[in-house]
């Protein structure tokens, strides 16, 4: 448990479920596993054409990706749009981690809103952030 959950759950308080998996929703979930799991350095342990999941080698939760029919990416810059979830990744160098991540096919949208936090869109629309480990 996090330091922050323990802080805030009382002594003999404890939660009820664990997280099993973050799913995300996407067109093409074999193309987005491969994006992830170079991004991030994991195996993959499933993978068809409806679904992938991704191991996380630290034991924590893995990531799947689902297929879903006329998916449609989530927009990012729109004043009238909503992101749904966005996942935020800690690196040792942020130019050097934002270079890769756009080889494997990010693209990197003009509206930035912080100094310290790069956004990045991934193949399949979902934007993510890339944050430097020490600041």
């Amino acid at each position: 448990m996090s330091d922050l959950a323990s802080e805030q759950l009382a002594p003999d308080d404890t939660g009820f479920a664990r997280l099993a998996m973050v799913t995300i929703d996407c067109a093409d979930p074999v193309a987005l596993a491969s994006f992830y799991g170079e991004l991030l350095g994991w195996e993959t342990r499933h993978v068809d054409e409806n679904f992938a999941i991704l191991d996380n080698p630290e034991g924590g939760s893995p990531l799947g990706f689902g297929r879903v029919t006329h998916y449609r990416p989530e927009p990012w810059t729109e004043p009238d749009g909503s992101k749904h979830f966005h996942l935020d990744f800690y690196v040792d160098d942020l130019d050097e981690a934002t270079a890769k991540a756009l080889a494997l096919g990010a693209t990197e949208p003009a509206y930035q809103h912080g100094r310290t936090l790069r956004v990045l869109i991934d193949p399949a629309g979902h934007p993510f952030g890339l944050a430097p480990l020490e600041q």
